[in-house]
């Protein structure tokens, strides 16, 4: 192949450590035009994340043009690439097939599965998207009109007013509203998932510098070890609070590593968030979030302990500005998190070598 390129060494390194081929299958029955092999596909959108290249049309011009990074992904010289629709076809099914997760899930048991961790970040990050945020259905249509007088002179009926004090005897109320974290303890990992909206929509949340930010999108919420490395990773609509994500993102980390404290900011302040890592044997440092009263702060060893929580900000800012997670081309929350788990995928691998480094 020649003289390779640091950034094309580092592509071959990214490659032997995530093993992603051994993920892929392809059937083909022998009945019509052979699919092309999805194993080099696999391997291109990988190699995607690492050079940071933002779109599928950009891959493809380079691994036409750079013989060496064609040879890595696995395509013969002698054959011609496939095509853009190709290319499209076979993200899409590794989007729906959640490759990227289950490969990085592999990455993750077998590399630190066994060791002890010291602390796990969790923060969200703004994910901007090119698609119009999905309308709300709380308002239902309504019905047509059938033309007679009677309709036009129908009342329409009040919500019952909530009365004040005890009920009486006798008197059944509703039942009081639960908070979603409340829901979420008494469900499982697999409801929990289903509960988290992942359409797109509009977001608006305070960045770093203290001024409020909106945009169209979603939001990826991470588990970052101290390491560096992201555990795990979840995909929720922009509007969502970070707190939401808390619950099921802790029981997804907990079956992949073994970790003694859970550092979160303020935003994840809450009684039940706390119970909840006592409840997995973790210590919880969170920070206290005043709500128009007195603030609380860390006692002094916890306070250095919390320091650790930069490693989250570190992150996301690496998985934005190098693995593609700014250029997001695709639409739907099943691509979107596929994209990014490609991303997260590469991050993943980088940091690893890092520490055998």
């Amino acid at each position: 192949m020649g003289a390779l390129t640091p950034k094309l060494e580092r592509v071959i390194h990214t490659l032997e450590w995530v093993r992603i081929e051994q993920f892929v299958s392809a059937s083909w029955c022998g009945t019509g035009r052979p699919p092309h092999e999805r194993s080099w596909l696999a391997n291109a959108f990988v190699a995607k994340a690492v050079l940071g290249l933002t779109s599928t049309v950009g891959l493809i011009e380079r691994l036409t043009v750079d013989r060496a990074l064609r040879r890595i992904c696995g395509f013969p010289l002698c054959r011609k690439l496939p095509s853009e629709a190709t290319f499209s076809r076979a993200f899409d099914e590794f989007a729906q097939q959640r490759l990227a997760e289950r490969v990085h899930e592999s990455l993750i048991k077998q590399h630190l599965g066994a060791a002890l961790i010291g602390h796990l970040s969790r923060d969200g990050t703004a994910i901007e998207a090119r698609e119009r945020p999905a309308r709300s259905t709380a308002a239902a249509p309504a019905a047509p009109s059938s033309g007679l007088a009677e309709d036009a002179t129908a009342p329409t009926p009040a919500p019952p007013a909530k009365k004040r004090g005890r009920p009486r005897r006798g008197e059944v109320r509703a039942p009081a509203k639960v908070s979603p974290l409340q829901r979420q303890r008494q469900q499982s990992l697999a409801q929990m998932l289903e509960d988290i909206p992942t359409a797109c929509d509009r977001g608006t949340k305070c960045n770093a510098q203290g001024y409020k930010i909106s945009w169209n999108g979603y939001k990826l919420h991470l588990d970052t070890a101290d390491c560096g490395v992201p555990i795990a990773a979840l995909l929720s609509s922009a509007s969502m609070h970070d707190s939401r994500a808390a619950i099921p993102l802790s029981l997804i980390s907990a079956q992949r590593v073994t970790n003694l404290y859970d550092v979160m900011d303020a935003a994840y302040c809450s009684f039940e968030l706390h119970e909840h890592c006592r409840s997995l044997g973790h210590v919880p440092l969170i920070d206290h979030n005043p709500r128009k009263g007195e603030k609380e702060a860390f006692e002094p060893a916890d306070a250095v302990r919390y320091n650790e929580r930069t490693v989250a900000e570190r992150s996301n800012a690496r998985l934005k500005d190098e693995f593609g997670a700014r250029c997001v081309r695709v639409q739907g929350g099943t691509k979107v998190m596929g994209h990014l788990m490609f991303g997260v995928l590469a991050l993943s691998a980088d940091q690893l070598m890092r520490l055998r480094q």
